[in-house]
């Protein structure tokens, strides 16, 4: 029995019907190398069983919170069943790309089970007429909580369940066993003892804290930064969400995004990627009429794991604010300005602490910062008051080795992130196999038209190409 973090208990929090909480990587496999070319669904049931002792995430539940007053327990679950995890659908016909993304954007729409194991996998055939995709090939989409995991610790879930070969994992012995749920005497004396603590622990964090805030503040209080720190008003990104979503995804060749990273001196894989999605969002908010005076701003999640293991579950992120530089209409001027943000937000959150969000978490009872931020949000949608952050993107660097999963080799790797209320357009970033993704997900109310932020992703993508290719 472990206890969840407060960081992690918020993502329970924030869950609704409108807005579920999971993160769903999709992965795209080629058959074709397999003997006989075709994969079952035993097979990947196999695969499953096979390796469900490589992560606590796949057999434990919630129990436990004491309502709200203090944070739940994963227990493991006795009654686990593999087969209501694993389920197996194929896309209908005529089964193209634009009705792949569909499927993904409903399954990635619908909450997760709560009174079970919080993870979900759909084994997707029927990709064969998919533009892109090999002849025999299939999708396997996982749904797993943001209170379980975050992006890095979601990509070692998808490590897990892999093999470097195309040979199947030979049986495992699992000495794995279910546990009781917490008593209500355990769950009401922790809540009571945890809740004493947190006085004490509210003044030695703001105590620290404060000295760590007038740091960064120092840091960042050249003109420069505050231009480029200013808030920006609203967009249609930034209302009421609702429970239907769409999505797709720009991929690109991961040889050719390291080569326009060497037009500058310094730039990042990351600054690249923000600076395609910062010329996507001009196009689109200038198609529409709707693109503010100053730069947008993106949320950019950020890994303050000390180590990397396959035991890393939970969430350990800070945040970052990275001016995208929607105001500026030449690309090479914007990677540059883009590049200029982010290190400047890094040098930032070095100053301030990597761990201010979830030291923040662990002073407030769970239930009271959940309804904080629902009070707070309503309020900011009832107002014109900017936002601090207009968009999210969360790039995740996937395994660049070759991965097969029961003999298939993966040929693809994407993902589709959670939304909120203010926070209606996500953008998830893998790499892997050979390519780097971009997947937005967004509500659909405010992005009726996928295809063409699509298109505008991709003629952003190609423009930079261009601005950053040698002159030679």
């Amino acid at each position: 029995m472990q206890q969840l973090s407060e960081m992690d208990s918020n993502f329970l929090q924030q869950e609704t019907a409108r807005t579920p909480m999971h993160i769903s990587p999709v992965i795209v496999y080629d058959q074709s190398g397999r003997e006989g070319g075709k994969i079952r669904y035993r097979d990947i049931l196999t695969v499953f069983e096979r390796n469900l002792h490589k992560s606590v995430i796949f057999r434990r539940k919630l129990a436990g919170g004491a309502m709200g007053l203090d944070t739940p327990y994963w227990v493991e679950d006795r009654d686990f069943d593999l087969e209501f995890h694993v389920r197996h659908i194929a896309l209908p016909k005529p089964g193209d790309w634009r009705q792949f993304c569909i499927l993904l954007a409903r399954l990635h729409s619908r909450g997760l089970d709560m009174k079970r194991p919080l993870w979900e996998a759909y084994v997707i055939e029927g990709l064969n007429r998919v533009a892109g995709l090999p002849q025999k090939s299939f999708a396997i989409m996982l749904k797993i909580h943001h209170a379980a995991i975050d992006g890095i610790s979601g990509a070692e879930i998808i490590t897990a369940i892999h093999s470097l070969t195309n040979e199947i994992a030979p049986p495992v012995i699992d000495t794995w066993k279910g546990e009781s749920e917490p008593s209500p005497w355990q769950v009401w004396s922790r809540a009571y003892l945890h809740n004493l603590q947190r006085p004490v622990k509210f003044i030695g964090t703001v105590s620290s804290l404060v000295p760590a805030f007038i740091r960064a503040r120092q840091l960042s209080s050249n003109p420069a930064s505050e231009r480029r720190k200013t808030l920006t008003a609203k967009t249609r990104f930034n209302a009421r969400v609702s429970s239907n979503r769409v999505t797709d995804t720009l991929i690109m060749d991961l040889a050719g995004v390291k080569a326009m990273r060497n037009a500058l001196d310094g730039v990042t894989i990351n600054d690249i990627v923000v600076c395609i999605i910062g010329g996507a969002l001009r196009k689109y908010l200038l198609a529409k009429d709707e693109l503010p005076g100053n730069s947008l701003i993106a949320g950019a999640p950020v890994n303050v794991r000390s180590e990397r293991n396959s035991q890393s579950s939970g969430n350990q992120v800070s945040l970052m604010r990275i001016d995208m530089a929607t105001n500026v209409a030449d690309p090479l001027a914007r990677l540059q300005a883009v590049h200029a943000s982010a290190r400047e937000s890094k040098a930032f959150s070095n100053a301030l602490g990597a761990s201010v969000m979830m030291d923040i978490s662990e002073i407030l009872i769970p239930q009271v910062l959940g309804w904080g931020f629902r009070v707070a949000t309503m309020a900011a949608a009832r107002t014109a008051r900017p936002m601090p952050c207009h968009v999210v993107i969360s790039n995740v660097p996937g395994p660049q080795v070759p991965l097969y999963m029961a003999g298939a080799k993966v040929h693809l790797m994407m993902g589709l992130g959670p939304l909120l209320d203010l926070m209606g357009l996500f953008h998830a970033v893998l790499s892997g196999a050979g390519h780097i993704t971009i997947n937005f997900t967004c509500c659909r109310e405010m992005m009726p038209d996928p295809e063409l932020y699509k298109r505008c992703l991709e003629e952003s993508c190609e423009e930079l190409r261009l601005a950053t290719r040698p002159a030679s």
